[in-house]
């Protein structure tokens, strides 16, 4: 078959998964899809079959994406009843697994194991770029596994992102996930208490932002999230309870392999914060709400 009109699966309509999932049926292949929760109705009008199970999306499709929150997550849509284990039992051979969620590394390399025992090649993929990157078709991906079977899935990560490396073997994409997610949250960290500190001491914070834009404070995370502080906007693009449950995973392995990681311990020590104040279903950029509850002082007036 070509990579034109491929017969494709999408388990996991979330957030993130939807408008993948949906950019990749304007890439023009089939679509069968399977979510814990109803099937989006943009994506049924675009032409996705939905299934009854992830096992029935491995039996009809040749190639199988998940996009679920967490490692039970994934365990439970690979390897549960009516799992995609279970579609592959009969015909696995020749088809590939590609994990898109944020999962454990260790993890990883079991269900890639018990996944090529079923004849089928296993990708780990994991994103970043929230939201805005799934819907704008912009996602890092970070891929862990043969080079051969990444070169076979490259065009259709190429309908969904626009930074794409194969960093290595299976789970080697999921470690690359977890150190961006220490980057990110560190980095969110210190917009957050840059601004709190810049607005408690009565400067105007956008303004503050425009100005460190344009020095070498500028980040991706200044931008938009600083942006979001300014402007109060935390409807989730991606919620702190996923990035507590990233920042666990690299304290998690850290312990495992002995390092310390003590500027990762903190900010989870204040993504914790964030959650007791209810904000756990937030974006992570509302990071910042555990340095104003600190300062008993707001970036700006919440709306």
């Amino acid at each position: 078959m070509t990579q034109s009109g491929l017969k494709l699966g999408f388990i996991g309509l979330g957030i993130m998964g939807t408008p993948m999932a949906l950019n990749l049926i304007k890439g023009g292949h089939m679509l069968f899809v399977n979510t814990r929760s109803q099937v989006p109705q943009d994506l049924l009008a675009a032409g996705a079959t939905a299934c009854a199970s992830p096992a029935a999306v491995a039996s009809q499709a040749d190639i199988i994406f998940t996009m679920v929150p967490d490692t039970p997550d994934v365990d439970k849509v690979l390897f549960g009843a009516e799992g995609v284990a279970a579609g592959l039992a009969q015909n696995g051979k020749g088809k590939v697994v590609v994990d898109m969620s944020s999962i454990d590394p260790i993890a990883t390399k079991a269900f890639a194991a018990k996944i090529n025992a079923l004849g089928a090649d296993y990708l780990d993929a994991p994103v970043s770029g929230g939201e805005v990157g799934a819907k704008a078709a912009s996602l890092t991906i970070m891929i862990g596994g043969e080079p051969a079977v990444f070169e076979r899935v490259k065009p259709l990560f190429e309908l969904m992102g626009k930074n794409i490396t194969l960093i290595g073997g299976n789970g080697d994409g999921q470690t690359c996930k977890v150190a961006n997610q220490i980057i990110v949250a560190l980095n969110i960290a210190a917009v957050s208490e840059a601004l709190v500190f810049a607005s408690k001491a009565g400067a105007d914070p956008a303004k503050i932002r425009q100005a460190l834009m344009g020095g070498f404070a500028a980040s991706r995370i200044l931008e938009v999230h600083g942006e979001r502080m300014v402007k109060r906007t935390f409807n989730p693009g991606f919620r702190i309870a996923l990035h507590q449950k990233d920042l666990n995973l690299a304290l998690q392995g850290a312990k495992a392999m002995n390092v310390a990681l003590p500027q990762t311990a903190g900010v989870a020590q204040q993504m914790q914060v964030c959650a007791a104040l209810g904000h756990a279903q937030a974006d992570h950029s509302a990071l910042v709400k555990a340095w104003e509850a600190m300062a008993q002082h707001p970036v700006a007036p919440d709306a």
